[in-house]
């Protein structure tokens, strides 16, 4: 079996994700095609090299329906000759692309594949595939045999269980603001950034989504977002798994779970042989993968369990780790791994995360490969391992070690 190494790895910047955002006039075809163009023009490849082109995407519907991956091949104006298709792991769209991208070099039917996601949630709104219907999808079996609720209360119902405070979780949302904040002005994202061109002329080269005046004081007044539909129904039916809990404490708000943004990520992926026929000079080399199933209910504990099988499978702990990225889909779900495996809070996010840099859903797992070995190179460390909380109780986790 062959290696799979990083080539490259890029992202436009992250832009609200509303009518006005920075980037709500780009499609999301577009978005993607300036990755590919990009990975193309900094590594001085041909592009019918690629033999396979990955998007991940979650809200596959209106400007995102049709295979969104085929598309941005073309608005990009790749030739004809290369394919691609799309995948949805919820929001381990993008790591869940970038894997299946390594496992085509690793098996030795391509030699070189490209991985990556778009979400424009300015354009397309979170849930929008689901056409209105609750969580069931339609299917009324479903409901009979799980106790499924919105991914917020199962955020609550982990805080509650593992004893995770609101103000741990504002102290967080309010270090992720900081270190954003800093990352930005030190320019460690510029590495990566593909700026985008908006009709107007304007050059979009820098996330809009941070906030930092987000402080622990103004973070603390703000009020639990679902306490209100969980108290009503919500959270009696997540307690039916989990009798044991006699009240869910709501500690998420606005200010520490991950913001609504677009954006878009593309890394490239080559076999031993592939390097060795293009010239390519990898900069990373994917060591492990791993995706695991959880209970649906408290839904977000899967980094716990896939972060534990790719150590496994690359024969390394927890300790040997240098950085962690792990998508701050809501706080509670980032200090529950935190405390699980024991790793110490200056591994984590050192840059920020998606509280405050925010989370374009089916984009952010390639977008976090991407930043973490950005960093990777920038401190000389060695190994980093990405993960990310996964609707439908799973995790996806990614072990990458610097070349």
């Amino acid at each position: 079996m062959s290696n799979a190494y990083v080539i490259d790895a890029v992202r436009t910047p992250r832009g609200k994700g509303k009518k006005r955002g920075a980037l709500a006039s780009i499609h999301p075809q577009e978005l993607s095609a300036a990755t590919l163009n990009a990975i193309q023009e900094r590594n001085g490849i041909k592009p019918e090299i690629v033999e396979e082109v990955v998007m991940g995407c979650v809200s596959q519907v209106d400007d995102q329906a049709a295979c969104i991956a085929r598309y941005a091949v073309m608005s990009a104006l790749w030739p004809n000759s290369v394919p691609g298709y799309t995948v949805n792991r919820f929001c381990g769209s993008g790591l869940q692309a970038v894997n299946n991208a390594a496992n085509h070099v690793q098996s030795g039917s391509m030699q070189i594949a490209l991985g990556g996601g778009v979400e424009s949630m300015s354009r397309v709104k979170m849930g929008a595939d689901m056409n209105g219907r609750d969580f069931n999808i339609g299917n009324p079996n479903i409901q009979k045999h799980y106790n499924l609720v919105p991914q917020g209360i199962s955020a609550d119902l982990i805080a509650t269980k593992f004893g995770i405070s609101r103000e741990e979780a504002d102290r967080f949302a309010e270090s992720s603001q900081i270190k954003a904040d800093k990352a930005i002005k030190e320019g460690y994202f510029k590495k990566s950034i593909v700026p985008v061109k908006i009709e107007d002329g304007t050059i979009v080269d820098t996330d809009e989504n941070p906030r930092i005046e987000s402080t622990f004081e103004w973070l603390s007044d703000l009020a639990p977002v679902f306490k209100t539909i969980g108290e009503k129904e919500l959270d009696a039916i997540a307690l039916k798994s989990y009798p044991e809990i006699p009240k869910i404490n709501h500690i998420h708000t606005l200010g520490n779970s991950s913001g609504i943004v677009d954006g878009a990520a593309s890394v490239l992926l080559a076999s031993d042989e592939g390097i060795k026929k293009y010239g390519l000079k990898p900069r990373a080399k994917i060591v492990a993968m791993a995706s695991t199933g959880e209970d649906p209910t408290i839904m977000l504990t899967g980094p716990v369990s896939a972060s534990k099988k790719a150590l496994a499978i690359a024969g390394l702990k927890a300790d040997d780790i240098d950085l962690w990225e792990i998508n701050e889909a809501f706080a509670s779900v980032v200090l529950y791994t935190q405390k699980s495996l024991n790793i110490p809070l200056e591994k984590i996010n050192v840059n920020g995360g998606s509280i405050s840099l925010g989370h374009p859903l089916g984009a952010t797992g390639a977008i976090l490969l991407g930043t973490a070995l950005d960093e990777l190179e920038r401190r000389q460390k060695r190994y980093a391992l990405i993960t990310l909380c996964i609707g439908g109780g799973m995790g996806i986790a990614t072990i990458i070690e610097r070349m």
